[in-house]
Order: structure tokens, then C-alpha cells, then sequence
């Protein structure tokens, strides 16, 4: 919900960051090791080192936001960086509950986990299709191809790498948590279907 006010900030922060980085450092050799972190995390949580596995979240998202900010640095963004950049965090945004679920498999938890990877699906499906429309209709510059494009909704990357903080610092609480994200992002679905609806009736 907030993503595109605090990109700016964080964008700057970390180009601070990288500016005496190697200019050998490939951004997507960034986003590989991001993946293995976050990979990492995953099995923290189905072996309950919920210590360890929020470490490994934390690191994961600082490398997801170093890549993007190495590739501006030395100019090396890439249509197939981006899309690389994208698949693996969804790589990882799935793993991490399914590992916690898999730490403790209880019947509740297991079909609050269905519902949040359901609705997960419709997200992507949401705005993935939503963007391809949008830039068919000359709605986006060929210059941003490579970030998706999409009105802005109740969850966002913000949002859920705060949910992914709370999963890990409270574990005993993950059913309810895990319910509560799956409905937001339905909700989320639901704003994009009917901001959908009035951008292309109108």
C-alpha cells in the first residue's frame, strides 16, 4: 500500500550502499545469492530456528533491494533481470510459509496455508494480466517494461515482508496470521478487479 512512496527512500539509501561496489558485481549474481538466503530462511523456520530464519528474511530482502540498486548504479538493468528479480522473490514468498507450515503441520494451519497460496495465485493473475493490458493500451512507457506495472493496493511488498517479520516473531500465532494475509490479499484482488473494471469502461 505504501511501495511506491518508500521506493524512493529506500532506492537512495541503498545506492549509498553500493556506490564503492565493484563495477564487476552483477546485479543478478545478487539476486541468486538473495534467492539461497532467502531459500535459507525457509529452512530456518521448518526447523523452528525462528531466530536464525528472521535473520536470513532480513538479509534476503536488504540483497533483493541491493540488486535492483547495483544494476541502476552501473546501468545493467535488463528486461530479464527484472523478470529474474521477480520470479525468484515469489521463489521465496513461498517458501518461507510453507516451511513454517511444514514445522508444524496441524490441520488449521495446513488449510489456512491453501488459502493464502490461493490467494497468491489470484495476486499474480491480477496484475501480471492487468500490466500486459495496460501496456497494450500504450498505458506504460517502453522505458518501464521491466517493473510491473499496477494500481496500488492493501497489500504490497511492504506489507507483507512485515507479515513474514510477524510469522517469524510469533509463531504461535501463525494461524490467524496466515488468515489474516490471505484475506487482505483477496481484498487486494478484489481493488485491482474493480479499479480494472472502471479504467477500461471508462
Amino acid at each position: 500500500m505504501r511501495d511506491h512512496a518508500l521506493r524512493k527512500y529506500k532506492d537512495r539509501l541503498l545506492e549509498r550502499v553500493v556506490r564503492h561496489w565493484p563495477a564487476s558485481v552483477h546485479p543478478n549474481q545478487i539476486s541468486w545469492v538473495a534467492l539461497g538466503v532467502g531459500l535459507l530462511a525457509a529452512w530456518a523456520g521448518w526447523q523452528q530456528a525462528y531466530g536464525w530464519a528472521l535473520v536470513l528474511w532480513l538479509a534476503n530482502r536488504l540483497l533483493d533491494g541491493l540488486d535492483g540498486a547495483v544494476a541502476r548504479l552501473h546501468h545493467k538493468q535488463s528486461d530479464f533481470g527484472g523478470y529474474l528479480d521477480l520470479v525468484l522473490d515469489f521463489v521465496v514468498y513461498l517458501a518461507i510459509p510453507v516451511g513454517l507450515v511444514a514445522a508444524a503441520p496441524t490441520f488449521h494451519h495446513l488449510w489456512a496455508l491453501v488459502l493464502l497460496l490461493t490467494s497468491y495465485v489470484l495476486n499474480v493473475l491480477s496484475w501480471s494480466v492487468l500490466s500486459t493490458l495496460l501496456y497494450k493500451r500504450g498505458a506504460v512507457s517502453s522505458a518501464t517494461v521491466t517493473a510491473v506495472t499496477m494500481p496500488p493496493g492493501l497489500i504490497e511488498g511492504a506489507e507483507t515482508i512485515l507479515f513474514y517479520l510477524l510469522f517469524l516473531l510469533w509463531p504461535a500465532g501463525l494461524f490467524p496470521l496466515l488468515l489474516l494475509l490471505a484475506l487482505l490479499v483477496y481484498v487486494t484482488v478484489v481493488q485491482r478487479l474493480w479499479w480494472a473494471y472502471r479504467f477500461f469502461s471508462g
